[in-house]
Order: C-alpha cells, then structure tokens, then sequence
C-alpha cells in the first residue's frame, strides 16, 4: 500500500515546477486567508450610497469575518461605517435615507446599532435578551421589527434530587419530545420559539408582536400605514408535521391579532408590500410532494382575496421579490443554467432581464447565491462574480446595458494570480439525448500539448447547481495539476422543473450516466488522459462519487466527502430526518427497506476497487459521522486501499472555517497525487 501522509511534500512543492519564474503564481492554498468579498448590498432611498457586508478570513481567529461598508454610487468614498472591530451584518436603511440599522457582536451578543449618515456617529439602540435577526424599518421611521428566540422551559419527567452541598453530579439527563430538536451548524436546538418584536429606532424597550408555540422568522413586512406585519411561517395546528407547509400572515402592531391570509397546500412566503399600499406579492406553489418543484410568482390583495399567479413562463425558481416604485414591475432574483441573473416582469408576465452574473458570496464550491436591492428610481445594487473574483458589488441604472463594478476588494490578490481559465461545456445525455452542462477548469499555465489527469468535481444537493462563479477549491484543484470538470447533470436546478424532477423516487439514478457522458465529452477533447481520472465531490456530491467507483472502475482513486452512504440509517438519524418522509422515496424505510436499500450507495461496496479516502466533519449532524465511518470499515474489511479524515469540530459546512477549506482540498490532492 502506498503511503498515505505526504502533505508536507505537497504542500512545499505543490505545483513547483510551473510556479517558479512566472510573474504571477497560481492560486494557493495560504491565499484563502487573502480573499474578501462583499455581500447584501443594500443602496440608500436616494441611490447615492450603497452599504454592504465586507467580509474576508481572519488568519488568527481562523474565521470568517464581516464588517460594514459605505461606499457612494460612483465607486467613491469608500470607508468602513463604524471603528468596531467586531463582527457586523444585515444594514437596512431608514426610509428617508438618515439612517443605517445593522446588528452587531457584543460581549452579551449582537444587539441593534444605528447609524446617522450626517455625522457618522452610531449608538447601541437595544438591550436583547438574545441575537435579534431580519431587522425591518416602519414606514415612518420611528420603530423597527425584528425576529428573536423567546426561551421555554424544557420537557422534564422527573424531579431532580438535592444533592449534598459541594457534590459533583453528573449533569442531568436531557428530555427531547420535540420533531426538530438539533441543527447542523449549530446542535441542540434550545427550548422555545422566535417571536416578532418592534422597538424604537431611538430606543427603548422591545415590545413582543407575535404569540403562541410557533416559530416567527424571518423579515417582518410592515404595510404601508404601519398598523400591521407581514410574515410567513406555519401556524397550523399539526405544523410540526406539516412542515412543507407554510402561509403568510397579518398581525396588527397594536395588539397582535393574527390573521391568515393564505390557505392552500404548500409554502407560501417572501411577501412584498406594493407601493400603493393595495397589493402584496409573494411566492409559493401548490406541493406535489416531489423532489424539486419551480418557486412561482403571485400577487393578492392586502386582505387575502384575488389570489393569481403572475405567468412569467421562466419555468425556473423566483426569489427576492421587490416591487418598482411606481408598482408596474416586480423585480426577482433566480437562476437559470447555472448563472444566477436579475429579472423582472409586469403583472400580465412580460418578463426581461436586468443583469447576470449574480453570486460569489459562498466562497468555496461555485454554488449560487448573492443579493441585490433597488431604489426608487430603479438603481440596483448587486453582487457581481465571475470564475476570476467572488462577489463584488456593482450598479447597474435604468436603460443602462452593462453594470458597473464599484469595489474590487479581490483585486490585491487575485490580479497578481494566474487562475485556471474556466470553460463552459455542453454534450448530449446517453440516457436520453437531453443536454447538459458543465464546466471545465484548466490548471494554470495550461500547455494543450499535454495530457493532464481529469479530476471530476460532483455538486451537493443534489437539489442545486454549480456554476461560472468564482471557486477557490477549483482553483485550488487546477493549481495541483488537474483539469477540473464540473457538471450539472440531471437534478439541478436551473434547468426548469421538469429536468429537477427527473430524479424523484429514483436518486442516485441517471444523474450518473450524465456525468459519465461528460467525463468521456471532456476526454474527447484530447487533452486529458483515460486512464488518470480521479473523482471527488460532497454531500450529495460524496453520494456521487461513492455511486459512481461502485458502478466501474475508470477512476484512480476517489474521495467521497461527507457522504450519505446508507438511506435507512441517514433517514432516521440526520438533523433533518423529517424532511424526507415519502418524499426522497416512497414510504418510510421501515415500510419499503428495498427501495432505500437499493438506492444507497452502500450496497455497491461489494463492487469498490477504487482507492477511496472519506472524509467528514466530527460535528455533521446533516449527513452523520456514522455514515461515512460505514463505507470506510466496509472498504477495510475488503482491503481495499483507504483513509479516514476526520474534521475536528466541522459541520456539514466542511469547509466554513479556511483552515477546513484548506486542510479538505490538500487532503484530497494528496491523497490523489499517490495515485497518478
């Protein structure tokens, strides 16, 4: 057996021999902890300023970090809001535009701020008793809404004894009744429910809105005469198993009445006030209980009657929803082949397009994402990636046709890199001739007289989608000598519903011919080897790999990163276990074993000759320790080649920490350089 530990070797002489001489070496690894980005934009009333979320990696907390930043419109007078060296988020502007409420660390936890934009001076407003989250300015300036956890008392079934004064206990046994109990990224769940508060914008004590055992997140809606908030969330009375479900509410300010304003099977959310006071639009759709379905447009009246659906005929999934000023359009955020975009349409459905481009802001795999805000007039502030920077923020103004880039916080690094040239790719499904996309990363200095080994990444989801975003562990892969392919084979989104679907109660299925017809599309191309392929990929990505080095042996070697191996064991241990209930596959696995048996990677293992190093955050209560310890003792026991690494402290977020980001991709490339 070869020897597994030669990261040192890797990473002093990583790429080496291509890096040495040039002007502007390739990405690397220490360069994680260089890059900043930008996120929620938010453009001031008048559209002269734009405060947004800087955020970078802090070397010495190993962190992520985010900080407030002013900048005007015209990419001038570019300044950090506050002197706190702290950690802060979500900026909303004042309705006259005076004034900037963000959130904030504090040694008692984050609290609200106010910034006065005359002087710039900002004060602490609050005194929570825990982390208020979605701030949200009245019409008149005077109050903000926000979301906050309210405590409960936890479920106990006996009464703990007195014990002698001094003693050391064990600490007491822990009761759980509830269906949601833990979170990935976070544990435990503590008892209780969030509620909606309003407190002034000078201050004061926060007044509690929202009643009853149910969840209230999310940004409240004030209507246009501030006497009430809108909201979504599930307040029937079977809502913890109802949790596809959820409706959109009104309650008055004044004295908490609830009312319902939407009724149907499915979510109903994101709810917008028009302009006029008369109209709100928001988003949902009628559930099927399928794997994916479109997230369509809809506008009702302010008391819940004339329901409709705007047909936009996009057949992609709508988000962020913001109305024009003069209430003819609506604007939205959604994505379509991989690249997330800027639409709008009128009430009849007339779409068009306002920008592309829109993302950046995961910063590790070239997942979607990103944000953006518009003002009265119609100036939209977003953030802007390519494959070469993450988010950036730019502007883009009514009748203009480019946007334009107003930061360039990634220009110090990455201007003075050689990054892998990143190529789109097209090919022909051989299940059912149905096209798919991918993309392909070439390493740096790329030499087209030379044949590389082909490192295929899969996505995660498998509900989702890759994309032309920017991707330090890509990069990362291309720098290590590998031409990177990554694809979207059928099940991501972006494609419509009906390409989305195609995997529902049949997952891992086709999905692993369309990257296989891809990795031979890739091979045609004439400079990789056959015969020095590697695969990779995470969550539903590890799903992948594993699926695929079980059903052939092409691959050199493979690294299933926190994978689900076993359907029945993942269903009824993950922090989401729920949520797949007759939806990934019909019945529960103790009703149809078959089913999730077949369909689980495990039952391949027999197959596996691949070498394989799994890999796994200590703390994933998404896809559990326990399944990826699975597939590492069944290939011990099989004496086939492998490794475990173990993540200290990661949760299913591998990568959330930039040491994680590195330490996952140097183990990968290590552990494939044994085998080229």
């Amino acid at each position: 057996m070869k020897k597994y530990f030669i990261l040192f070797c890797f990473c002093m002489g990583l790429s080496s021999s291509v890096l040495m001489g040039q002007n502007k070496p390739a990405f690397s690894s220490m360069d994680v902890f260089a890059l900043e980005w930008a996120a929620d934009p938010q453009i001031s009333p008048n559209g002269q300023h734009v405060v947004y979320v800087r955020r970078g990696m802090d070397i010495m907390k190993d962190r992520r970090q985010s900080r407030l930043w002013l900048i005007k419109s015209d990419g001038s007078g570019h300044i950090k809001l506050t002197s706190r060296d702290v950690n802060e988020s979500s900026p909303r502007w004042s309705p006259d535009g005076t004034r900037i409420a963000f959130t904030s660390s504090t040694d008692q936890g984050s609290e609200i701020f106010i910034y006065w934009l005359e002087n710039g001076r900002y004060a602490r407003i609050s005194q929570l008793d825990r982390s208020p989250s979605g701030l949200s300015w009245s019409p008149d300036g005077q109050h903000l809404a926000f979301s906050m956890h309210v405590p409960a008392p936890a479920a106990v079934m006996v009464r703990p004894h007195k014990k002698p004064a001094g003693a050391q206990w064990a600490a007491p046994a822990k009761v759980e009744t509830r269906l949601k109990h833990e979170a990935d990224g976070s544990g435990y769940m503590p008892t209780g429910y969030n509620h909606f508060f309003v407190i002034p914008a000078e201050g004061g004590a926060a007044r509690q809105i929202t009643s009853g055992d149910f969840y209230h997140r999310g940004t409240p809606v004030w209507t246009n005469d501030g006497k009430h908030l809108l909201f979504s969330t599930n307040r029937n009375e079977d809502w913890e198993f109802d949790f596809r479900n959820s409706e959109i509410y009104s309650v008055s300010v004044e004295d908490g009445q609830i009312k319902a304003l939407t009724d149907r099977k499915g979510p109903d959310h994101s709810p917008v006030v028009s302009p006029s006071g008369q109209q709100i639009a928001y988003l949902g759709y009628d559930d099927k209980v399928q794997t994916y379905q479109v997230t369509r447009l809809y506008v009702m009246n302010m008391d819940g009657s004339g329901k409709r659906e705007i047909p936009t005929n996009l057949d992609r999934s709508i988000s962020s929803p913001k109305w024009s000023a003069d209430g003819r359009r609506i604007y939205f955020q959604y994505d379509d082949k991989g690249n997330t975009k800027i639409g709008y349409t009128n009430l009849n459905g007339q779409t068009g397009l306002i920008a592309s481009d829109v993302g950046g802001t995961t910063v590790a795999r070239p997942y979607g994402g990103g944000s953006f805000s518009v003002n009265k007039s119609g100036r939209i502030a977003f953030t802007h990636t390519t494959p070469y920077h993450p988010s950036e923020i730019a502007i883009r103004d009514p009748g203009q046709k480019d946007p334009r880039l107003i930061t360039q916080l990634s220009d110090p690094l990455l201007k003075n890199r050689t990054l892998g040239q990143v190529e789109e790719i097209w090919y022909k499904s051989s299940v059912d001739q149905r096209d798919v996309q991918g993309w392909i990363v070439k390493p740096p200095f790329f030499d087209p007289n030379k044949s590389y080994p082909l490192l295929v990444e899969n996505h995660g989801g498998p509900i989702s989608n890759y994309g032309d975003r920017f991707s330090p562990e890509i990069q990362l892969y291309a720098t290590g000598g590998f031409v990177v392919f990554y694809p979207n084979p059928r099940g991501s989104t972006s494609y419509g519903e009906e390409f989305g679907n195609l995997l529902y109660h049949n997952y891992p299925g086709d999905d692993y011919h369309d990257v296989m017809d891809g990795v031979d599309a890739v091979i045609a191309k004439g400079y990789v080897s056959e015969d020095s392929l590697f695969v990779t990929g995470g969550s539903a990505g590890g799903i992948m790999t594993a699926w695929m080095i079980g059903k052939n042996n092409r691959f050199r070697s493979a690294a299933v990163i926190k994978p689900v191996m076993n359907w029945i064991s993942k269903t009824l241990t993950a922090d989401n276990y729920f949520g797949y209930a007759y939806s990934r596959y019909p019945g529960q696995p103790w009703e149809e074993t078959e089913t999730y048996w077949k369909f689980s990677p495990i039952s391949l293992v027999g197959n596996i000759q691949t070498p394989t190093l799994v890999m796994v955050g200590t703390a994933d209560l998404r896809t559990p320790l326990s399944e990826a310890k699975q597939l590492y003792h069944a290939l011990k026991l099989r004496k086939i080649e492998t490794a475990l690494v173990q993540v200290p402290g990661a949760y299913h977020l591998i990568a959330n920490r930039p040491s994680q980001l590195i330490t996952k991709v140097e183990h990968i490339l290590a552990w494939f350089d044994q085998y080229r």
